[in-house]
């Protein structure tokens, strides 16, 4: 009950969109609005070590432009705000990020689904000053690129000249956008070694943003940082997964999951949710379709295919999961991938699809007696084969879970998660709201069970 509630304080606080937009008022002298802090978040205290060196950082970094729906947790956030400009000596105020003079002409604001909020390094803590969601704006304002539209969290690094101008001169725009450089990167670094992508902006229109941030008159908007989960595997070469202590690497027998694709327009969102669950939740995944080598989703992500289809050795995997695509139909009629369906049931392993996927479960003849679901217009398919069709997001039927698509990827990812580890169904009311991981995702990394701060 304790995490339930949590959970509803962390939504409210932290994602919700409140029916109140800040409070403005007007600048002397300027026709910009100030805006008064809505609120305060103390962050958790930051990390100094982690699994990941600053050279293996270094080398995988890569600008990242496409990525998974997947929000940003509260840890997260404020571990990229300390890269970026925490406190690293208290009594001198010295940060991560080196500055002229040690005046520190810099702001971060953090622009995610729930708001707008600036970073306080003295006190470690998040201010929220909108509660807009402004990404789209930004795209706009950012000549339409898409990646901070798409990304969990856009970082705007902003200046105030003056406050450097004062020591320096002429010279204090230079010393600013320096710091501004040395910031940027430590952002970049510190999302590498959270696995999380990034990419640096610096194509936008300064007017346009800084009205839509309603930064204060003497700052300026200098650059722009996009932050989330990547969109496949193969999108930063030497994926920061292949750095994290694994399962095997640690002399554990890790589980195996085989993800069975299209070669063609593969649906993304599905493929790669489910995918970055497993992950955190300690399974590896390997990609099995009928073509080898890069695919490509139908939104334009990648990532690589290491098996096909008719090579598929059961004896290698715990699971097998089918998942969407616009041409998967022809595929019901493929002898190699209706065999794998059969075995798995036969030698007691997991076996999942979604969305088209469950109509090969169906051909195959493993849905007989069994409680399924899947796309809407597969309902015919799964009740002649014997099905119990329900209709619903996600159903686990003993060793089979099926989904019904693009609206439960998360509910059918974690749900694959559970029986492949072994796990009993978490609670209805914990699941729907979000608070479920098995033991071994929330050892592994704490994506989906952040600590509630304390509101001021």
């Amino acid at each position: 009950m304790r995490k339930v509630i949590l959970t509803t304080i962390f939504i409210l606080l932290f994602t919700v969109d409140f029916s109140v937009q800040g409070q403005e008022r007007t600048q002397p002298g300027t026709g910009r609005p100030a805006v008064t802090p809505l609120r305060k978040l103390q962050l958790p205290e930051p990390k100094l070590t982690g699994d990941v060196s600053l050279e293996q950082a270094m080398a995988v970094r890569r600008s990242v432009r496409q990525f998974t729906r997947q929000e940003l947790n509260l840890e997260q956030v404020g571990q990229l705000a300390w890269a970026g400009q925490g406190i690293t000596q208290k009594e001198l105020g010295y940060r991560t990020a080196p500055s002229a003079g040690a005046l520190y002409p810099i702001r971060l604001y953090f622009i995610i689904k729930g708001g707008m909020y600036v970073y306080e390094p003295t006190e470690h803590s998040l201010e929220k000053l909108l509660n807009l969601d402004l990404r789209h704006a930004i795209s706009e304002a950012a000549l339409r690129q898409q990646a901070p539209a798409k990304a969990a969290c856009d970082i705007l690094i902003a200046g105030s000249v003056k406050k450097v101008a004062a020591k320096y001169g002429t010279r204090a725009r230079q010393y600013m956008l320096l710091e501004a450089g040395h910031i940027a990167q430590n952002i970049h670094l510190q999302a590498v070694s959270l696995g999380l992508g990034s990419v640096p902006i610096g194509a936008f229109e300064d007017k346009k943003v800084e009205k839509i941030c309603r930064l204060p008159s003497d700052e300026e908007a200098i650059y722009l940082i996009a932050v989330g989960y990547p969109a496949g595997v193969s999108v930063i070469p030497g994926t920061i997964k292949q750095l994290r202590p694994t399962a095997r690497s640690q002399g554990r027998k890790a589980k195996r999951a085989l993800m069975i694709i299209a070669e063609d327009e593969f649906f993304g969102k599905e493929f790669f949710d489910v995918q970055d669950i497993l992950d955190v939740a300690g399974i590896e995944t390997i990609v099995a379709s009928w073509a080898l080598g890069e695919l490509t989703s139908n939104k334009g992500g990648k990532t690589e295919a290491t098996v096909l289809v008719g090579d598929v050795n059961l004896d290698d995997y715990d699971a097998i999961v089918i998942l969407g695509a616009a041409e998967l139909k022809k595929y019901a009629k493929d002898k190699a991938v209706l065999n794998i369906a059969r075995k798995a049931v036969e030698n007691g392993k997991v076996l999942a699809a979604i969305d088209e996927g469950p109509r090969i479960l169906a051909k195959a003849g493993v849905l007989r007696g069994i409680r399924a679901t899947s796309a809407e217009r597969q309902r015919r398919r799964l009740l002649e084969a014997g099905a119990k069709y329900t209709g619903g997001d996600v159903e686990r039927d003993g060793l089979i879970v099926t989904g019904s698509g693009l609206r439960s990827t998360t509910q059918f990812s974690r749900t694959l998660a559970e029986a492949i580890l072994g796990e009993e169904p978490a609670p209805k009311d914990e699941k729907d709201l979000g608070r479920y991981t098995p033991k071994r995702v929330q050892k592994r990394r704490e994506e989906y069970q952040t600590e509630v701060p304390k509101a001021e």
